[in-house]
């Protein structure tokens, strides 16, 4: 038995990572990815010519992938080369007003005083303290273990989770901060980035912030790098892929996985499978009847933003941009409240990623690469036409009334729909369960399944969406499948 391969459904950073730790215990791992190339989310696109990044733009918590890479016996700065972002973003109003967040800690405070006194300078650093110790008392207990329940969670955490204020609102943690609206704008958005709103999601996610407070890097020749050279990496040590490859159903029998059916028919045996996909796609049955049951399904209104984006080649003139600009709507609150009701907001935030420029700078003369993306709901069905036509009409006017004009050769555009379409049953959704609420951190599924021999891995599980949570669900998936009784 010990022979039969650990089958791994998706080559997304969850699934890589966990290739990665069952090949390095010399396990026979064999990973099953419907596309031509590794990635999952993160994907590039050819747009006229260029390459687009049109999953994740940047990287945060290298730590995680050097502690990745060296679990597969290899180096990160040997397959890779990082590049820190000096600013983290440049965040812009209707009103022209504009602040750049700086990597820097004592350069970010120091711009934030200058923007909007020094009360705000001094919220800022106290709140930034916040943030870390919230990062600290979650990380070992909660982000890097299998998830415990909420009695075991709040015993080991101790008072440090007690001082984030874990049952109010990240809206109202920042309210103590910061008097000033568009501050509350530009880290109440750090909800956003697990498809949330800070009007609902627990104070607990200012750790978002500290993730991002401690740095962002990009990698170099894009990001589709980090998927090859993880590959690379599994591969090195003994895993086997296969792409082009997709999997239609689950076989269990006996009250366990016994297999996988592919959509051609083939049947590949196996007593242990890493699912790297959304469980809300595992739920809707996707994957079979019988395996449908492994996880509780996610009831739409609990699933979380998903999105519009345009990846483009052209220009972005009129400003000199960073990497990552942020158009903000005057309202604060008013989009958030849009969404909640399923409706696409009239003023949403618009983030435009200039994947050229690391540092503020001109439009290039030539063509560049850009990402634009707006959020929207998540439904059952995706976006209609008319949402999309309004969406880009509205992110077009944000970047119009802040200066920026877009000149766009190609464009290749996502509505929630065309994400519905690559994981079905999600409605769209970005980044599984919304973050709503102080229980919501426990209602992810973890890497034990419901079904014997059924792990999970990705960014819709736990312990949580973004680059580095997804591996570290790999490593945790690996763990389960290891710690398995024969």
């Amino acid at each position: 038995m010990r022979d039969t391969p650990i089958v791994i459904v998706g080559a997304g950073i969850g699934g890589l990572a966990a290739a990665i730790h069952l090949a390095a215990r010399a396990r026979p791992v064999l990973v099953l990815e419907r596309a031509t190339t590794p990635g999952g989310k993160v994907r590039t696109v050819r747009v006229g010519g260029v390459d687009v990044d049109a999953g994740p733009a940047a990287l945060s918590l290298p730590a995680v992938f050097q502690a990745l890479f060296e679990a597969g016996g290899a180096r990160l700065d040997s397959h890779l080369h990082l590049d820190p972002l000096p600013v983290l973003g440049r965040h812009i109003w209707p009103d022209g007003r504009h602040l750049d967040l700086l990597a820097d800690p004592q350069a970010a405070e120091a711009a934030i005083g200058d923007f909007a006194g020094a009360a705000a300078a001094r919220g800022f650093r106290d709140f930034r303290d916040r943030a870390a110790r919230c990062y600290t008392a979650l990380e070992k207990p909660f982000l890097t273990v299998q998830r415990p329940g909420m009695l075991a969670l709040g015993a080991q955490a101790g008072p440090g989770l007690l001082g984030t204020s874990p049952f109010g609102t990240l809206w109202d943690a920042l309210g103590e901060h910061f008097a000033d609206q568009r501050l509350r704008q530009v880290f109440g958005r750090m909800a956003a980035y697990v498809g949330s709103s800070p009007l609902l999601a627990p104070a607990t996610l200012m750790l978002v912030a500290h993730v991002e407070l401690s740095g962002t890097w990009t990698v170099r020749g894009g990001m589709a790098g980090l998927a090859a050279a993880l590959a690379e990496v599994a591969a090195a040590r003994g895993a086997t892929f296969r792409y082009g490859t997709e999997v239609a159903g689950i076989l269990v029998r006996g009250g366990r996985v016994a297999g996988l059916r592919l959509r051609d028919g083939e049947e590949v045996a196996a007593r242990q499978v890493v699912l790297n996909a959304d469980p809300a796609t595992l739920a809707a049955g996707h994957f079979g009847a019988e395996a449908a049951r492994a996880v509780p399904a996610l009831p739409a209104s609990r699933r979380s933003f998903s999105a519009f984006s345009w990846a483009m080649a052209g220009r972005a003139e009129g400003l000199d941009l960073p990497r990552q600009a942020v158009f903000h709507p005057s309202d604060p609150t008013a989009e958030y409240a849009a969404l909640a009701r399923g409706r696409m907001p009239a003023a949403p935030t618009v983030t435009l990623w200039a994947q050229g420029r690391d540092v503020p700078g001109p439009a290039p003369s030539a063509s560049e690469p850009l990402l634009a993306l707006v959020p929207a709901p998540a439904r059952p069905m995706g976006g209609t036409e008319d949402d999309a036509a309004g969406a880009e009409a509205a992110a077009l006017d944000a970047m119009a009334r802040a200066g920026v004009t877009l000149t766009r050769d190609a464009t290749v555009a996502t509505t929630p729909r065309g994400y519905e379409r690559d994981a079905p049953g999600t409605g769209g959704a970005l980044y599984g369960q919304a973050v709503h609420g102080w229980q919501s951190i426990f209602g992810r599924p973890a890497a034990r399944s419901a079904l014997p021999g059924l792990y999970l891995a990705g960014g819709g599980t736990h312990p949580g969406a973004g680059l580095a949570m997804a591996a570290l669900s790999g490593r945790l998936a690996a763990a389960a499948v290891l710690g398995e009784r024969a």
